[in-house]
């Protein structure tokens, strides 16, 4: 069985969320809400200080957590941005985080784009992405964790998106991070069947996943939000990933129009209940649903 750096169900901390998670804190009694770690851009954090940084601090001495970047560019045409790495090295080894993970695009090229932009599923790419990988990895010295991203264009595609993912997971020999609403939108979108796709995700280079709600924008387009309620068909897909995988660490990402606290941890326990709910030896292909 995989020996997961996280564990449990997590939710992304958004600064919104602060002032009410606080108050639950102060409210139970010595006792954690349902969260078992958090996650937070380090773009977002690095240098703050002040009373925002010490709440910050309160966060990460009490939880464990990890940190998504948004501006790496892991896949972008300019050099990477070294500093900005060790900076993002510093920051963990500052508040104790083991986990680093960013998204397979890229996001710059002579200015920042402020959007994900999807990577050319080419031989080429994969050896240009992969190259980055390591060297992040190498400042960094832990696995950088790569997710799987919703693209609304494939462009200059010669393979399909999850060999093009399996093949940068082999090449850099780095860790996954697997976004089951990410295969489900990107399924609708380009038109593929995500329980084939779950099926030949490598077990072993899972370190956590992600799941999050979308925006139907049309029958034949959706959009990948992290604005509202996790749909009924991700919730599906997520049970079936547990039941192949095991028991993965799990986070909720919820970006804005937020229900109250209450609700969104009700959310985080959804998944917790999923995760409790597998066999211990029950790995398997039951429940599969055809699309």
């Amino acid at each position: 069985m995989t020996d997961y750096t996280l564990s449990g169900a997590g939710l992304g901390l958004r600064r919104a969320l602060m002032s009410p998670l606080s108050s639950l804190l102060s409210d139970s009694a010595n006792s954690h809400p349902a969260i078992d770690f958090m996650e937070v851009a380090p773009e977002n954090w690095i240098g703050v200080g002040g009373r925002l940084g010490r709440d910050f601090r309160k966060f990460t001495e009490q939880y464990d957590f990890v940190f998504h970047g948004l501006s790496l560019s892991i896949g972008g045409p300019e050099a990477l941005d070294v500093e900005f790495v060790k900076s993002v090295k510093r920051f963990m080894d500052e508040h104790n985080v083991k986990v680093y993970s960013e998204h397979l695009s890229y996001c710059s090229d002579g200015g920042h784009m402020y959007d994900l932009m999807p990577l050319p599923h080419t031989e080429e790419a994969v050896k240009h992405v992969s190259s980055r990988i390591k060297q992040v990895q190498d400042i960094i010295e832990r696995p950088l964790v790569i997710e799987n991203v919703s693209a609304y264009a494939q462009p200059h595609k010669e393979m399909e998106e999850i060999d093009f993912l399996n093949a940068v997971l082999n090449e850099a020999d780095c860790e996954l991070l697997l976004d089951i609403n990410n295969i489900y939108v990107n399924s609708i979108n380009h038109k593929f069947d995500p329980y084939h796709y779950l099926d030949q995700i490598p077990a072993d280079r899972i370190n956590y996943m992600h799941i999050a709600g979308h925006y139907d924008e049309a029958e034949d387009l959706l959009v990948d939000t992290h604005g509202a309620d996790i749909k009924n068909e991700v919730w599906d897909m997520l049970a079936y990933a547990y039941q192949k995988f095991g028991k993965v660490p799990t986070l909720l990402e919820r970006d804005f129009n937020f229900p109250p606290i209450e609700e969104l941890l009700l959310e985080v326990e959804k998944i917790r209940k999923m995760q409790n709910s597998i066999m211990p030896d029950g790995v398997g292909h039951s429940g599969k649903k055809a699309l």
